[in-house]
């Protein structure tokens, strides 16, 4: 990354630290004049800017008031490179340094120098030499870059379709608790003790009703996928039709038990929003997984939302079929079942 460099010291030991950054795989030094170099970072056209203050030489070295001056733009993942990068690079700096001083120590008991230009132009060829020995130096370590190739490349076409399809499509179903609470206030669903109509018929009948809405959402959103985004939705439709069949189920079994725990129907809609959302994002709906904490990670499986995102990302872009989405599908079912038997047991008419 680029990295601008004021450079106002002009010393041999600032040149030493600019050179040492060129030799840097992390960030690529520009030396400019301090007007340019604020403009551009003001304009934020540069992550990072480096001034190298004047009077950073070697006697501010060796009594340890040397200083650097390193602007970041915040929450920039550059500017965070920039500074490690830097900071790798006064490292190694300073051990040229040090070893430097000491080589000018050293000489200076054997024989003192004529005078401060003498001493100077002495550190100056023992800094070049130090610099000469450190790049000399053969690595303790062998860095070997991995050559296992993933069989799957990363699309984030294919993970905000199917992250766009769970979310959009979730949320409704949960809705189906609103449903409830509004004919439980009406006092519509009072007039079914006068049926022979048992509880889970009734919910499994309105649960179907709604599942089938949303496949038909599911699958206009497929569509536009297919022609509009170029997703291979269609490559394998028995596998996809398991995953949005069980993925609804699952999403209207939940609404089923959210709607036993509420009163209003205004307080179903708010919280079949909010735990929509909120399942939507930890279940990897909006970004990839992998980018959540190990923990968090491993707490998302936990909810529907996850299980449908892996079973959906394993279609779309890993082209897997029945065998593959079997787990998602039987776990997406399990709680399908679960929510669905709470929610026979927990339903009142009034």
């Amino acid at each position: 990354m680029r990295l601008v460099v004021v450079d106002q010291a002009n010393t041999p030991l600032s040149q030493e630290l600019i050179s040492a950054l060129e030799k840097s795989e992390s960030v690529k030094p520009e030396v400019v004049a301090l007007e340019k170099a604020e403009s551009e970072f003001n304009a934020r056209r540069a992550s990072a800017l480096l001034i190298i203050p004047v009077g950073f030489n070697q006697s501010q070295v060796v009594q340890g008031t040397a200083e650097l001056e390193l602007h970041q733009q915040p929450n920039n993942q550059n500017a965070l490179i920039a500074q490690r990068a830097i900071q790798a690079v006064i490292s190694r700096v300073g051990r040229a340094v040090d070893i430097a001083n000491n080589s000018v120590i050293t000489a200076e008991k054997v024989m003192p120098f004529a005078n401060e230009e003498a001493k100077q132009a002495y550190f100056i060829e023992a800094l070049t030499q130090s610099q000469k020995m450190l790049d000399e130096t053969l690595d303790r370590v062998d860095n070997v870059l991995a050559t296992t190739v993933d069989p799957t490349d990363y699309d984030p076409k294919s993970n905000s379709s199917a992250g766009q399809l769970v979310t959009w499509v979730f949320i409704p179903l949960f809705g189906i608790s609103a449903l409830f609470a509004y004919e439980r206030q009406q006092g519509t669903l009072r007039r079914l003790l006068t049926t022979p109509t048992e509880k889970p018929t009734f919910l499994f009948g309105t649960i179907s009703g709604q599942v089938a809405t949303a496949l038909v959402q599911m699958l206009i959103l497929v569509v536009f996928g297919i022609l509009v985004m170029k997703l291979p939705w269609g490559q394998n439709p028995p596998a996809l039709a398991i995953m949005l069949v069980t993925s609804a189920l699952a999403a209207a079994a939940f609404g089923t038990t959210l709607g036993t725990f509420i009163k209003t129907e205004s307080q179903a809609s708010n919280l079949s929003i909010m735990l929509g959302m909120a399942m939507a994002l930890l279940g990897g709906c909006w970004y990839p997984l992998e980018m959540f904490p190990p923990v968090a990670q491993q707490i998302a499986h936990i909810l529907p939302t996850t299980w449908a995102m892996q079973g959906l990302l394993d279609i779309v872009m890993r082209g897997g079929g029945v065998q593959d989405i079997a787990l998602e599908a039987g776990v997406l079912t399990l709680f399908a079942v679960a929510f669905f038997v709470v929610g026979v047991l927990r339903f009142r008419y009034e």
